[in-house]
């Protein structure tokens, strides 16, 4: 097959959109098909993108007032043209909203069907960054997702989400995990003496540092004693989070084996943020083999089975949160056992198997379309 990944985010950008668009190019090039990736230009001084797995093609982009580590694709001719040199037999749309939105234009202008993967709350960050514009946002949703010949929802919450606001045609597709490079073998004893030189059990939040995420509901635990709060991260509320969280170790945004490393030297695994459609960080860390806290709202409720491999607390209740790092920080058994059963429920989660799953979506979604046009 020949695909057309149109994303909102690409590496270098560091977040779930850009690691999933990369994942499914490296997938489908391995599997034999011919992907090809528009994305948002980078800022400037960025290289080409050698680790790309295929051709990519930047449109011009710029950053998002107030957070500019996110930048918005400006109107282009490149999406349409790409889809049309690059033959494309079907358009993968990575979490539409500006660029997908072309996309999804282009798409049925051409004729050729269109995938789309849900994979951004926006209605969440909405309500997060605005306080309205809740309702405005499902109905852009459901307009680019209603014109796509299926959307994939990564968790049953999500799905469950699209289809009371009347999106139709909605299937389940989760995420994948390098369960070679996120292991429990890569705990780093002298890594743990340098983030908690006294000993301390160590409490890990990794991911963006944005109002959305919600991280300052780790200052409780910052408060426990023999407790050290580690945040990997960055983002525009850096600044007030180092102040809500006294004692907090920030290593800013850290990636790959180096990610890894730290990952399973970590005792604890926190996620706080209330609107994730998925949370691949949870993953990660079950992975590595580190018990997880983490709301009851969302994708965490796929991954997270209460009472074995983690807790999962009620939202935005940062007592709650607090209570759930000191039970586990008190019994070195039950963090131990929920680690392995954690590691033991995402072994089979691999991107090549989820991978397999999204070609056999692109496949039913072709055959659909033969059969009407037949």
């Amino acid at each position: 097959m020949r695909v057309v990944i149109v994303t909102e985010s690409f590496p270098p950008d560091v977040n779930g959109v850009a690691h999933c668009a990369l994942q499914t190019a490296r997938h489908l090039v391995d599997r034999g098909h011919a992907p090809l990736v528009v994305a948002p230009a980078t800022a400037a001084g960025h290289g080409p993108d050698a680790l790309a797995p295929c051709p990519v093609v930047r449109v011009p982009s710029l950053p998002l007032p107030g957070y500019p580590q996110v930048r918005v694709a400006l109107p282009s001719r490149r999406v349409a043209a790409a889809i049309t040199e690059h033959r494309a037999d079907i358009v993968h749309l990575a979490s539409p909203f500006i660029l997908g939105v072309r996309g999804m234009a282009a798409a049925a202008r051409l004729g050729v069907p269109a995938v789309a993967v849900y994979q951004t709350d926006l209605a969440g960050y909405a309500r997060t960054y605005v306080g309205a514009g809740e309702a405005t946002a499902w109905r852009r949703i459901r307009s680019v997702h209603a014109a796509a010949d299926r959307t994939l929802a990564p968790s049953s919450a999500a799905l469950h989400d699209l289809e009371a606001h009347g999106v139709p045609r909605v299937r389940l597709w989760p995420r994948g995990v390098d369960t070679v490079r996120f292991r429990p073998e890569h705990r780093d004893e002298a890594l743990r003496r340098e983030l908690a030189p006294n000993g301390e059990l160590i409490v890990g939040y990794v991911g963006r540092l944005a109002p959305e995420k919600q991280v300052e509901l780790l200052a409780g635990a910052c408060g426990l004693d023999g407790v050290r709060v580690v945040i990997v991260g960055d983002g525009p509320s850096e600044t007030s989070l180092r102040e809500a969280l006294p004692g907090a170790v920030f290593l800013g945004r850290r990636t790959g084996d180096e990610l890894a490393r730290i990952f399973a030297s970590l005792d604890v695994f926190a996620h706080t943020g209330p609107f994730e459609t998925f949370c691949q960080t949870v993953q990660e860390a079950m992975a590595s083999g580190v018990p997880v806290v983490a709301p009851a709202a969302g994708g965490p409720l796929d991954l997270v089975a209460h009472g074995r491999t983690g807790l999962l607390v009620p939202p935005r209740d940062e007592a709650a949160v607090r209570d759930a790092v000191g039970a586990l920080a008190a019994d070195p058994a039950l963090r131990a056992a929920y680690g392995a059963a954690g590691r033991a429920t995402v072994e089979g989660r691999t991107w090549a198997a989820v991978g397999d799953q999204l070609i056999d979506h692109y496949a039913d979604v072709l055959t659909a379309r033969t059969v009407v046009a037949a």
